[in-house]
Order: C-alpha cells, then sequence, then structure tokens
C-alpha cells in the first residue's frame, strides 16, 4: 500500500509539474538547446583564428575533461531532485543555492539573444525578393560610396577607390536592418519593422512553451531536426561550389605553434562551456523533467557527441561557400571570413547572392538560422520560469496559472527588449552579450558548482545516486574531474580572464563611454556576487534558527540513496507481513 501510495503520489506531481511524454523527445529538446548559433558562427571561426585543426586538439580536452563531466553532473542533479536550478539546492548543497539565483540572472541576460531570430526573420522576408537587397545599390537607403557586390573586384588596379566604399550588404545590415546610430548615447527610435518581428518570435515562443514541456517537447519535433535538413542541403551545395576546397583548406590547416599560446586553450574553454550549455541550468531544469530512471548516463555521451559532431560539419557548411566567395572575388579567404552577426548577415548573404538561385539559398540559411536560435531560446524561457515556479509551487502550480504566467513573463520581456530595435539597439546588444553571459561567470559559476557538489555534498554522493538512478557505476574519471580538474581549471580560466580582459569596442573602432563599461561590470557582478550573498543569508538564518549541525548546509543529513532504501525496504516489510497476515 505504501509502495502504491507513494507512486502515485509522484504521478500526481508529475502531472502538476509536467513530465516528458517519451524520451525521445527530451533528447530533441537537449539536442535542439546545445546545438545552437554557436556550432554555426563561432565554432568555425574559432578553428581557423586558433590554427585550423590543431584547434581540434584543446576543444578535444576540454570537451572531454570539462564538457561531458558538467553535462553528466548537471543533468542527473536535475533528474535526482526533480526541481528547477534553484530549488536542487536545498536537497543538495543549501549553501549553495546562491549558484541558482545566478543563473535566474544569467538566464535574463540570455534572452536578450532573442533578437537574432528577429534579425533572421527580417532578412527571410526579404529572401522572397525578385532581387536580394544586399546585393545591390539600387535602393533608398544605399549611399554613394556604395558597391554593389557584382562589382566587386579586388584584383581592379583602382584599390584606393575600393577602400573608400562600403558593400552592398554591409549598408543593408548597418543602414537598412540596424538604422545603426553613432553610439550607445544616441538610442534614437523604435524600429517598428523589426519590432514586429520581434512581436512574431516571442509570440513563436509563448506558444512552444505555454504548456511547459508538454508543448516545447512537441514543437522540437520541428525545430530540432530541421535545421540539419537545411544543414545538409547546404553542405552539398557548399561542396560542390568552385573554391570550396580553398575554403576547407583555410578552415582546417593546422598550425601546431598555437597549441602554445594560452588563449587557444582558454577560447576552447569558452567555446565548450557556451555550446554545452553548461553552467546556466539549463541541463539541470531539462534534467528534472525526466524519469528518476532515465539513463541520463548515456544520454550525456550521445548528446555531447552530437554537439561536438554538429559544430565540425558546419565548419565544412561555412568555409565551403567562404572558398566560394573569395574566389568569386579574387582574394584570401581570411579576407572574407568572419564570425557572429558579421558571418551570418553579411558574409553569408553575400556569398548566396552569388550562387545561381540566390534566394532560394537565402531562404535556405536564413531558415535554418532561425530554428536553431528559436529552439536555444524557448529553451531558456523555458528553464527560467520552471525555476521560479518551482521556489512558489503554492502559488503557480494551478490550473491556468502556468499560461498567465508565460504570457507575463513574454510580454515583460518583450516590452523591455524593444530597446534592442532601436538605432542604438546593436551597442545595446553587445553589451548583453560582453558582459551579461562573460567567461567571467561561466568558470565562476563552474568552479562553485563543483566545489559545493564535490566537496560539499560529495562526489561518491554523487556517483552513488547516478548509479541508483540508470544502474551504471560511473568511472572514476568523473570524480577525478569533478573534484580536482575542473576546479583547478576554473579557477586558472577565472584569473586568466581578468589579466586579459579588454574594454569592448564595437566594430574594433566605436570606444564605449566610461558609464556603459560600469553598467556593463554591474552585469557581470550581478549574478556572481548572488552565490556569496545567498551563502551568506543561508548562513545568517541557521544561527539564528539555532541549527545545531551546521553541517546540514553542505549535504543533507542523511544519505539521500540510504533514505530511498530505507522506505523501499519498510515498504516491502509492510507488504510481506499484510500478505502472512492475510
Amino acid at each position: 500500500m505504501n509502495r502504491q501510495r507513494r507512486k502515485e503520489e509522484r504521478q500526481r506531481r508529475a502531472e502538476d509539474r509536467g513530465q516528458w511524454a517519451n524520451k525521445t523527445e527530451y533528447i530533441l529538446v537537449v539536442a535542439g538547446n546545445v546545438v545552437g548559433l554557436g556550432n554555426v558562427w563561432r565554432f568555425p571561426y574559432l578553428c581557423y583564428k586558433n590554427g585550423g585543426g590543431t584547434f581540434l586538439v584543446p576543444y578535444g580536452v576540454f570537451a572531454l575533461l570539462f564538457g561531458i563531466p558538467l553535462f553528466l553532473l548537471e543533468t542527473s542533479i536535475g533528474q535526482y531532485t526533480q526541481e528547477g536550478f534553484v530549488t536542487c539546492w536545498t536537497k543538495l548543497c543549501p549553501l549553495a543555492q546562491g549558484v541558482g539565483y545566478g543563473h535566474i540572472i544569467i538566464k535574463m541576460f540570455d534572452l536578450s539573444y532573442i533578437i537574432i531570430q528577429a534579425w533572421a526573420l527580417f532578412y527571410l522576408i526579404f529572401s522572397f525578393s525578385s532581387q536580394l537587397p544586399w546585393a545591390t545599390c539600387e535602393n533608398s537607403w544605399n549611399t554613394a560610396d556604395c558597391l554593389s557586390l557584382h562589382n566587386l573586384d579586388f584584383n581592379s588596379t583602382n584599390r584606393t577607390t575600393l577602400k573608400n566604399t562600403t558593400s552592398a550588404a554591409i549598408e543593408f545590415w548597418e543602414r537598412r536592418v540596424l538604422g545603426m546610430s553613432g553610439g550607445i548615447e544616441e538610442l534614437g527610435s523604435v524600429r517598428w519593422e523589426l519590432a514586429l518581428c520581434l512581436l512574431v518570435c516571442w509570440m513563436l515562443c509563448y506558444f512552444s512553451v505555454w504548456k511547459s514541456v508538454r508543448s516545447s517537447g512537441k514543437v522540437a519535433y520541428v525545430t530540432a531536426t530541421f535545421p540539419y535538413v537545411m544543414l545538409v542541403i547546404l553542405l552539398i551545395r557548399g561542396a560542390t561550389l568552385p573554391g570550396a576546397l580553398d575554403g576547407i583548406y583555410y578552415y582546417l590547416y593546422p598550425d601546431i605553434n598555437h597549441l602554445a599560446d594560452v588563449k587557444v586553450w582558454m577560447e576552447a574553454g569558452s567555446q565548450i562551456m557556451f555550446s554545452y550549455s553548461l553552467t546556466a541550468g539549463t541541463l539541470t531544469v531539462l534534467g528534472s523533467y525526466n524519469e528518476y530512471n532515465n539513463d541520463c548516463y548515456k544520454d550525456c555521451f550521445w548528446i555531447s557527441l552530437l554537439n561536438s559532431g554538429t559544430s565540425f560539419v558546419a565548419g565544412f557548411v561555412i568555409f565551403s561557400v567562404l572558398g566560394f566567395m573569395a574566389q568569386s572575388q579574387g582574394v584570401t579567404v581570411d579576407t572574407v571570413v568572419d564570425s557572429g552577426p558579421g558571418l551570418a548577415f553579411i558574409a553569408y548573404p553575400q556569398a548566396t547572392a552569388l550562387m545561381p538561385l540566390p534566394q532560394f539559398w537565402s531562404v535556405c540559411f536564413f531558415l535554418m538560422l532561425l530554428f536553431l536560435s528559436v529552439d536555444t531560446h524557448f529553451v531558456t524561457v523555458e528553464c527560467l520560469i520552471t525555476s521560479i515556479m518551482d521556489v512558489f509551487p503554492k502559488l503557480f502550480r494551478k490550473r491556468g496559472r502556468h499560461e498567465i504566467f508565460v504570457f507575463i513573463t513574454c510580454l515583460i520581456f518583450f516590452i523591455t527588449h524593444l530597446i534592442l530595435v532601436t538605432d542604438g539597439g546593436i551597442y545595446i546588444f553587445q553589451l548583453f552579450d560582453y558582459y551579461g553571459t562573460t567567461g567571467f561567470c561561466e568558470y565562476f559559476m563552474a568552479l562553485c558548482e563543483c566545489l559545493a557538489l564535490s566537496w560539499g555534498f560529495g562526489a561518491d554522493r554523487i556517483i552513488t545516486i547516478i548509479e541508483d538512478m540508470t544502474g551504471r557505476k560511473s568511472s572514476f574519471f568523473f570524480k577525478l574531474c569533478w573534484k580536482y580538474i575542473i576546479p583547478v581549471v576554473s579557477l586558472i580560466s577565472f584569473i586568466l580572464y581578468l589579466i586579459d580582459y579588454k574594454h569592448l569596442q564595437f566594430n574594433d573602432s566605436y570606444v564605449y563611454p566610461d558609464w556603459a563599461y560600469a553598467l556593463g561590470w554591474i552585469m557581470t557582478l550581478s549574478s556572481v556576487l548572488m552565490v556569496p550573498l545567498g551563502a551568506i543569508g543561508k548562513t545568517l538564518m541557521a544561527v539564528r534558527a539555532s541549527t545545531k549541525h551546521l553541517s546540514s548546509l553542505f549535504y543533507p543529513a542523511e544519505d539521500p540513496i540510504l533514505q530511498r532504501k530505507k522506505a523501499g525496504e519498510e515498504e516491502m516489510a509492510t507488504e510481506l507481513t499484510s500478505s502472512v497476515m492475510t
């Protein structure tokens, strides 16, 4: 009877909170989240910049020592506690609950990346034009210095003239899409076309998560798989273009000297943290919707392999096209290579405009970009909302309140993000990107997580929990990573980040005012300081409550697995007694 009652309670809680309908939904949502823009517009450029194929060495080392162990750690604690990234700490190491509050602030800054969806949607709409507007200078926004894409000829003898011109793609991006002002001090007015695109993106997000995992799991069947279809199409097309091999050569040509550069290793670590969605609480929340006995041990290996494999393949897609573009313009690949927005909204659109059927290839690329960002964004919103609702279950776990809370959250952030679609919005976005979710925060959170879980709660307890959930005994290698390797590497990277810190500059030319840099550091410290402040708060509360055993701030009073086994033995004994009496 007790076992049946406990089972019914777990089922009732799963119904109230939500749970994945099946294993496929979980895999698709996690894969859709970790396989995002970082795989397409960041990894290939880092490979080229940091020694080509040589970069795969530090990348692989960090994936093995950092990525997979942290992926398993964060997923398993979510699956075990069945809680969001704030309340999970009360069952593990209450003293570290400030890590969860830090994640809330990081998630709020992460939400600003929805502007990339709006830009992609804007470009997608214009991709259906009879003449791609970023290929010509016959538009109202073009200046006298504009140079049509088909007129670009870097072999021309008049190079001075070329230096004084601006390509049509750059003018479309800066003047038509952004309406870019002179600096962050000149916000200007809201660009209503972009604002409408932003509204559509937030509406897509709302209807993806309004029913929690019941809706997001279904949406992932499309949003997680469609980018791969587009990636394969673009890979085949890129490989058949003239000059593709030149681009791939630049992508993978190894330069062993880069292995001695500490910055290359830091870039590899940062890329692993970013693309694996580590130290942001995302994996913890997604894992919390799993059944207790889900094999998270196996999941972490396959999803990590999928993520890194996608990054590697995306490099061929990007650099084959850049090689074609370089050959078409008579220049070397390093002249046209770029990363981030420069790659997605200037370099690649120019390349598609040079192909036969340019509208088709442009639509394929921006659809892929849109779906990649949609997945990551709605998962971010889902994780934020879930974690807040887990803090106040009595307030939100009632019929209809989840939908209302999601709507209010989306509405508030839509209104807030209107600042990103002003004339000076790009400067605000770069500030969020550079300071809100910086490596400073990532490495600090990784350090705190591992210290709290492997030293406070106990690495042996974690290994026991994983074995109890999956039936697999974790390798000693993971314990070694959690207790020693990740904390040491995180601390060193944290210090190196501070030593190597440089003020943000937009396009390597615009210098932000001092107040903007101060605001940026406030963004960075707002999440980091939550950890010590949370620890101080928990300690004071324990002292005021006259808690005799302050050790309970570091780990539960009793071993969680022993409690679970003891409860199971009591239930079995009760059932045996009942059967004997009957």
